[in-house]
């Protein structure tokens, strides 16, 4: 049985989460089934992609899979992860992927919402990156995502309290492009999807990249990045990175401590 579904309806693709006993995680089986989704949308040239939930989902996607996490040491989200495999699918896909979201989206799967180009909500749609609560460093495509998107200050916001927005303020902040009532949910994201396929699609497309590059058109120097990367594994080497995963599994609160797992040492920026 799929982790998610494909079809095509006209010149749209539709990519339906569907695991509901696990609230649609990213699990690797899901991750999986949505590249094979998108790899044959690209075959078969479709010039809209609509990624949802099944209808009256309560849970959009609860985000990675906390048992794929790597043990201490290894990064979490490299480059070869599934998660950001999935993730440069949707940037680089020829054509506009639409996020149509019924109910709440967390972690790594607020990262997928972000990246489509498009998304549209419901009253119920919520949105929370939650790296703080499992003691997870994020990586810097992630974290470039969201200041692209919502600016430094409400980033900063997500990032550091890992709570939930609301569809409203969603929408105010700009992860949302249009909120509509739940009955409309379905009706109005495929009218905009038909919209988009009626137009040229090699204009599309390239407009689509295009925005993509200069989104993208900061670079940094590799000293930076090196910095960046040695901040990265004082919180992958960590305790607390043991800890949020081990308290997530055993359903109960983390107790965080900031310090290393061998030398007790903080991690840079907690003092010394």
């Amino acid at each position: 049985m799929p982790f998610a579904t494909s079809e095509v309806r006209g010149r749209i693709g539709i990519l339906t989460l569907d695991d509901p006993g696990r609230r649609n995680c990213l699990s690797p089986e899901m991750l999986a089934d949505i590249t094979a989704g998108l790899v044959s949308f690209a075959e078969e040239e479709v010039r809209a992609v609509v990624l949802r939930a099944r209808p009256g989902a309560k849970v959009w996607s609860a985000g990675l899979d906390v048992k794929s996490l790597p043990e201490p040491g290894k990064d979490p989200l490299d480059y070869s992860d599934p998660l950001e495999h999935v993730i440069r699918q949707v940037e680089h896909f020829p054509a506009p992927v639409i996020a149509m979201v019924e109910g709440s989206v967390w972690g790594g799967a607020c990262d997928l919402a972000t990246v489509c180009d498009l998304a549209v909500g419901s009253e119920a749609a919520s949105f929370a990156i939650t790296p703080a609560k499992l003691g997870v460093p994020y990586n810097c495509s992630g974290i470039l995502h969201f200041l692209n998107l919502v600016g430094p200050r409400v980033a900063r916001e997500m990032f550091f309290t890992a709570e939930p927005l609301k569809a409203e303020r969603a929408l105010q902040v700009g992860i949302l492009n249009h909120l509509v009532p739940l009955a409309q949910l379905e009706e109005f994201t495929f009218a905009m999807a038909g919209r988009i396929a009626e137009n040229s699609p090699l204009a599309v497309g390239v407009c689509k990249e295009q925005l993509r590059i200069l989104q993208r058109s900061h670079p940094i120097s590799p000293d930076t990045f090196e910095r960046i990367q040695a901040l990265r594994r004082a919180v992958f080497e960590s305790a607390d990175y043991v800890e949020g995963k081990k308290a997530f599994l055993e359903k109960r609160k983390p107790v965080f401590t900031g310090e290393g797992i061998t030398s007790g040492a903080r991690a840079p920026g907690n003092g010394a």
